[in-house]
């Protein structure tokens, strides 16, 4: 079959696309172009799919057409075959790799519909496939090429449109420099690639890297009529092997029809708001910076084709495939009688000729002219001529606008019989040379300026400062380090243990490492296996949190430990609330009961003792033992231990002890610091008073003046350079800090002043959401080429993210219900961190009970709470033999199968898929590597040690959902602080009066979470904090002003030759 293929397009299920994107209207166009095979596009789209089986029949193998009683009538009118479908999509990956945001699109082509409904499934866990038709997942392309490998061994994968700027595997701002960087061991199994509209062949051909591969074309159409834009032209056995080969192997690929690259928007390179387009010689002479606005101007095609090529020449290259450029023919017609395409004179033209001459490829490309002349005219058919001998002139597309690409002066439409003379050659460059005339005048930027811009320190260096040195090397016995935020402390106390190990010799079995999360504990740990390498044994180190190290020293001392879960805990807490007669609710009873266990209650609020004792009797009855006891017992066990004036084998571990956070400790914790380092060495703490925001359940921020005052000779240091924020971010924090009491703030930004805060007014909590995924959007450069296409326009390249970059925090977790609501909708990858409420739905807490008795089975009450949980029943013969059913089921697999896997099947055999809870817990799940890790977060964990995933199985990037108790100890490079409005910070309940300088603590370290910017919303009435950052570092707005964005359509190639003429 010789016949001419577009396999990249749409449907209307993709974004900013045309409603007539259905099988009829496709097969309708596809008659029109005398197109022979059609990609179906976004085939991952599960409604597109559905109506792709019902309208669409098999053909020849791997190919379908639409069913008869589906074809238009007016497809009747049109003589040629019907079009033949083959499956087909595009996927947007947006991903970090080597340092870099990586946004790249690829195509695929696949033999069946039950081979698209198979991958989809696949990419369905990884990421949402229903907002879009061309789904935006946090995938690596070579982990999306191994996915389609193992699922669908015949299917295609192209990278698309390889050049664009923002969506490519070479494009400028978030490509990769060869095919192997992006697909790694996986580059053998890429066969093509898609030139895409702003660039040929003949560029291509310029990259020796490219030979061995086959160069395709596609229109990328968003609407029937743009089909055939670009194509590739086959001579095939027509079934999806054919067209297999003809694409994997160049069999049967004859050539590609081509727009004009310069027509392409991002052909050259410029800046859209100076109306300024550059060539790539030209941009370099200006150093990338716009002459006219000082900012950097947006690369394009032709440039970074420049920067990769190897040959001056494209034509050297070998065994090259033809190629032909053409216009689409309405606007050819617009061109020769001045009118736009979409007018009606000129698509009732257009219809004429179709029925009188047939397809509009045969009309561009074979019909003899003077055929064409006798149905359409001169000026119709001397365009289609000077077409085909590429008599064009061309004005390049640059920084998101198309180019022009004209076939005739304008003074030669309106007297034709009087310009009846070709273009010479020189004519054509005349306008090239013009053009360049006019930018030559302008005045380049000074080198000394620019090159102190690209000098400007942007983050932390590598080597220790003087401080942070000194806290590192001071020897002594108790060591304070006062670290504000941003000022290095997790490295300082990395370089504290690595200087005892190294330097000093210490064994690692000497050393304790105090964290406050799991997280933390982990990552100290990671940090120092990499920096130590095999010098040292970092397992022998003790690092973890108060309470896992806890546990651990309660187990080595013999204990039998068990710990109750919530809905243990809380059904003693409703019992004694009854008994006691108790206007209190268990969670409020629990937290009175923690604060006395652990020392932090005043006078008024102690608890009467026989309630304690009733509580302690009813936990230990059972052999349970709670989070705070795990401290006692611990600090119990310790003083006896050093009332024996006996050598413990267990103070070897706390002879260099090592707290992180201290800030953050509680009295116990306090008393626990100084029975584990009584007979030690050294004890070196590090945190930062203005950050501790944990005095709801006992923490101090005068531990640091405690520690000095008990001990007067302990050496306090303190570090003053932020690394972190930007010049306005740290003042603006600073600022509100400064209203607590305490000693003046010294951190010093080593950033630039960076952008302004951004105080965002919004109309409703509603519209507040809204502003906050919309604002994600153009953070990470829009999620589709016409948002990033805005974005860029007004950015340019920099300041670009990833999902991963950007966090969004708040002050209660019902605050984040709106936002996931508005995240799903807009298809935005986003995982939750922390606490939450579905923890406490009884399938939960029944859930966890079971496996927790499988993970102990000599534990009854883990037993008894599950059945009542997730059955209803007491114990008894029935409950038992449930129990044992299900025990028997999974306590072989419960420890062997992938944590998510385990809770899925047992929601399926619970038939709790209905079970929004359950599907939550299911959620969290996918982030732990083990049963029992997942166990031990849920029973031990602190509030940034729990993680959930927004629905969908997240390997990649994603925007990272947290309270700000939760955000402690993290940092990115963006933060939306939502919800900061009067009420939900400080936090006002009816129970308890707000403790102010502790909710301004917690909102300073939200702010000081922010690298580079930071962004603070509210609806309704603002925060009074709010009012503390100084209005020079900050720009108000209101979403309701805010500039909407302009309808998008797909631009005509000679839109502008009407402007012209009026």
């Amino acid at each position: 079959m010789k016949g001419i293929a577009d396999l990249h397009i749409h449907s209307r299920y993709s974004r900013a696309t045309s409603k007539q994107g259905t099988p009829e209207y496709l097969d309708l166009w596809a008659r029109k172009k005398g197109i022979s095979i059609l990609g179906t596009g976004d085939f991952t789209h599960p409604q597109w799919r559905e109506e792709l089986k019902e309208k669409l029949i098999p053909a020849e193998d791997g190919l379908y057409c639409l069913k008869e009683e589906a074809v238009l009538e007016e497809s009747g009118e049109y003589k040629n075959s019907s079009p033949r479908f083959v499956l087909s999509g595009e996927i947007s990956s947006i991903y970090k790799k080597n340092g870099k945001v990586r946004k790249v699109h690829n195509v695929i082509l696949l033999p069946s519909l039950e081979d698209a409904e198979k991958l989809s499934k696949k990419l369905e866990i990884i990421g949402n496939i229903h907002s879009d038709g061309r789904p935006i997942l946090g995938l690596d392309s070579h982990d999306l090429l191994e996915i389609m490998l193992e699922l669908c061994p015949r299917g295609i994968l192209i990278p698309a449109h390889i050049w664009t700027p923002h969506f490519s595997m070479f494009g400028a701002f978030s490509g990769f420099d060869t095919v192997e960087e992006c697909f790694e061991d996986l580059t053998p199994y890429i066969h093509a690639v898609e030139t895409g509209l702003s660039s040929d062949p003949l560029m291509n051909w310029k990259l020796s890297a490219l030979d061995r591969y086959q160069l395709i074309s596609n229109s990328d159409a968003h609407s029937p009529a743009k089909l055939g834009r670009e194509a590739n032209l086959l001579d095939i056995d027509l079934s999806y092997q054919g067209l297999y080969q003809a694409i994997q192997e160049g069999n049967g690929l004859e050539g590609t029809i081509e727009f004009f690259p310069e027509e392409g928007k991002y052909h050259f390179d410029g800046h859209r708001k100076c109306h300024l387009c550059l060539s790539p010689e030209e941009s370099e002479a200006y150093g990338g910076i716009c002459p006219i606005c000082g900012k950097k101007i947006t690369i394009g095609v032709d440039h970074r084709v420049m920067q990769l090529s190897d040959r001056k020449d494209g034509r050297e290259r070998k065994n090259k495939k033809p190629f032909e450029y053409l216009v689409p023919l309405p606007e050819v017609i617009a061109a020769s009688t001045g009118k736009t395409p979409a007018s009606k004179k000129v698509q009732e033209q257009y219809e004429i000729m179709l029925h009188k001459l047939g397809p509009e490829f045969e009309i561009l490309r074979e019909i003899p002219v003077e055929e064409i002349r006798k149905e359409a005219g001169y000026m119709v058919a001397e365009g289609i001529r000077r077409l085909r001998a590429g008599q064009v002139k061309r004005t390049p597309g640059f920084d998101g606008e198309y180019g022009v690409i004209r076939l005739f002066e304008q003074d030669e439409i309106e007297n034709p019989n009087g310009q009846l003379s070709f273009f010479s050659e020189e004519e054509m460059h005349q306008e090239e040379k013009n053009r360049k005339d006019r930018v030559s005048s302008g005045q380049r930027p000074d080198q000394s300026e620019k090159q102190q811009e690209e000098d400007k320190e942007t983050g932390k260096k590598e080597e220790l400062n003087e401080k942070q040195s000194q806290a590192a090397e001071t020897i002594d016995r108790r060591i304070a380090v006062a670290a504000g935020p941003g000022t290095g402390k997790t490295k300082t106390l990395i370089a504290r243990i690595l200087y005892l190990l190294e330097q000093r010799n210490v064994g690692p079995g000497e050393i304790t490492a105090v964290t406050f999360t799991n997280q933390a504990a982990r990552e100290l740990k990671e940090r120092l296996t990499l920096q130590a390498g095999s010098r040292r044994n970092i397992s022998r180190m003790q690092i973890g949190t108060f309470h896992s190290i806890c546990l651990d020293f309660l187990k080595k001392q013999g204990r039998k430990i068990f710990l109750a879960d919530t809905s243990v805990l809380t059904e003693i807490a409703k019992e004694l609330c009854g008994e006691y007669g108790l206007s209190l609710t268990p969670a409020q009873l629990l937290n009175k009961i923690s604060l006395a266990k652990t020392g932090a209650v005043s006078g008024q609020e102690e608890l009467i003792p026989q309630l304690l004792q009733s509580y302690q009797e009813r936990l230990h009855s059972q052999g349970l033992y709670d989070f705070d006891d795990l401290l006692t017992e611990t600090l119990k066990i310790c003083r006896e231990n050093h009332g024996s004036r006996k050598k413990q084998s267990w103070e070897r571990k706390f002879s260099y002890l090592m707290v992180d956070e201290f800030q953050d400790i509680s009295s116990i914790q306090y008393e626990l610091i100084r029975e584990w380092n009584k007979n030690g060495k050294e004890l070196f703490v590090i945190g930062d008073p203005d950050q501790s925001i944990y005095g709801f359940r006992g923490s101090d921020s005068g531990c640091f003046m405690k520690m000095k005052e008990e001990y007067p000779e302990t050496r306090m240091i303190s570090l003053e350079n932020n690394y972190r924020s930007t010049g306005h971010i740290l003042r603006g924090a600073l600022a509100v800090i400064g209203n607590n009491p305490g000693m003046e703030r010294k951190l010093k930004p080593w950033k630039d002043e960076g952008v302004p805060l951004r105080i965002v007014e919004a109309s409703s909590k509603n519209a507040e959401a809204v502003f906050a995924a919309k604002e994600i959007n153009r953070l990470t450069g829009g999620m589709d080429m016409l948002e990033a296409q805005d974005y860029f326009a007004q950015k340019g390249n920099a300041g670009q993210k990833s999902f991963r970059d950007i966090a969004v925090l708040y002050r209660t977790h019902h605050q984040a219900r709106l936002l996931e609501k508005c995240f799903q909708k807009e298809g935005i990858p986003y995982v939750v961190r922390g606490r939450e409420g579905f923890l406490e739905s009884p399938l939960v807490q029944g859930t966890i009970s079971f496996f927790c008795s499988l993970a102990e089975p000599d534990h009854p009450a883990c037993r008894e709470e599950a059945v009542k949980k997730l059955w209803d029943l007491e114990d008894s013969r029935i409950s038992s033999g449930i129990y044992e059913e299900m025990a028997a089921r999974y306590e072989k697999k419960w420890d062997r199968t992938k944590p998510k896997k385990l809770m899925q099947e047992w929601i399926e055999d619970l038939n709790l898929t209905e079970e929004k809870n359950m599907q939550m817990l299911a959620d969290m799940a996918i982030f732990y590597n083990s049963t029992r890790e997942f166990l031990d977060a849920l029973l031990l964990g602190e509030e940034g040690d729990l993680k959930r995933c927004g629905g969908k199985s997240y390997h990649g990037d994603a925007v990272s959902l947290m309270t700000l108790h939760a955000s402690k100890g993290l940092e990115f490079p963006v933060v939306i602080l939502f919800g900061m409005e009067k009420g939900e910070l400080p936090l006002e309940r009816e129970d308890a009066p707000a403790d102010v300088e502790e909710e301004r603590r917690l909102f300073y370290v939200g702010m000081t979470r922010a690298r580079e910017e930071l962004i603070l919303t509210f609806a309704e009435e603002p925060s009074a904090f709010l009012e503390e950052i100084p209005e020079e570092d900050t720009e108000r707005e209101k979403t309701g002003k805010q500039k909407n964005m302009e309808t998008c359509r797909q631009l005509s190639l000679f839109d502008f030759i009407q402007e012209k003429t009026t």
